[in-house]
């Protein structure tokens, strides 16, 4: 079975928080200096949950797309050297900028050109921006079917078997293929690359794809096909003042926090 993973590189959400800046005048964040980039943590759980569905048909291939800067290599590099097949970078200034629908265009036209596969996973969303929208439109854009936010994944047959994560509890759904899958942190944790595995992929070529490789005009994609306008990017400014209640014993300074609190209208 054919599979084909979106993932996407990201800051590393274990960045300190006294190392995150923005530039506001920009609308950008700033890299953490000394802090690499890493594959999105439930795309690495989506590349797992294709090796499964490969393992499990005993044939097939894993493919990996990744649109981005140049640091996004390493995000194809880290899935290939999970187990993945073949790496496929978009990178072309016409796709800086963009926004979630400029993003699954770019991600279709690049899945069209290698071949609609028998399974496209998605992870649930991207751990920068949260939005968990891409997969969801590569879906309505290819015309396929699609279940999203999946804790488990089995093939059934000629079909695809999933369990789906709802507000009460769960629901099992079988989807025709090809179909379009979005994989949340329920499915558990991906494998870890081994030193062989990571040397091996480092060998693998990583075939670059442009705007015009896919038939797109620089208009349609990036900043200038975008359907969303960022007016601002800002971090929140936190004031907290702190009071320190006296006392020589707990039961003085619990009366003082009383005293406080009743000043205060809290209680």
């Amino acid at each position: 079975m054919d599979v084909i993973v979106c993932v996407k590189q990201i800051p590393d959400p274990e960045t300190p928080a006294a190392a995150f800046k923005v530039d506001e005048a920009a609308m950008q964040v700033l890299p953490a200096q000394g802090i690499s980039p890493v594959i999105s943590p439930f795309d690495a759980q989506a590349v797992e949950a294709a090796l499964r569905i490969k393992d499990a048909s005993g044939d097939g291939t894993v493919n990996i797309i990744s649109l981005g800067p140049d640091s996004a290599r390493d995000a194809i590099k880290h899935s290939l050297a999970m187990g993945a097949d073949e790496g496929y970078h978009l990178k072309d200034d016409a796709f800086e900028g963009g926004d979630a629908w400029t993003t699954a265009l770019a991600l279709s036209k690049a899945i069209q050109h290698l071949g609609v596969p028998d399974v496209l996973i998605f992870g649930r969303q991207a751990a920068d921006w949260d939005q968990g929208t891409v997969g969801s439109i590569v879906a309505e854009l290819l015309d396929l079917p699609s279940a999203t936010v999946l804790r488990a994944v089995e093939l059934n047959g000629g079909s695809i078997t999933v369990s789906r994560v709802v507000a009460d509890g769960f629901e099992n759904i079988d989807l025709p293929t090809p179909c379009v899958l979005t994989i949340s942190n329920e499915f558990g944790d991906p494998r870890y690359p081994q030193l062989r595995q990571i040397m091996q992929a480092a060998r693998k070529q990583v075939t670059e794809l442009t705007a015009s490789d896919l038939g797109l005009d620089p208009s349609e994609v990036g900043a200038a096909g975008s359907r969303v306008q960022m007016h601002a990017l800002f971090q929140p400014t936190s004031d907290v003042e702190v009071e320190i209640i006296e006392g020589d014993t707990p039961e003085e300074k619990a009366a003082g926090l009383v005293n406080a609190l009743r000043e205060a209208k809290i209680l």
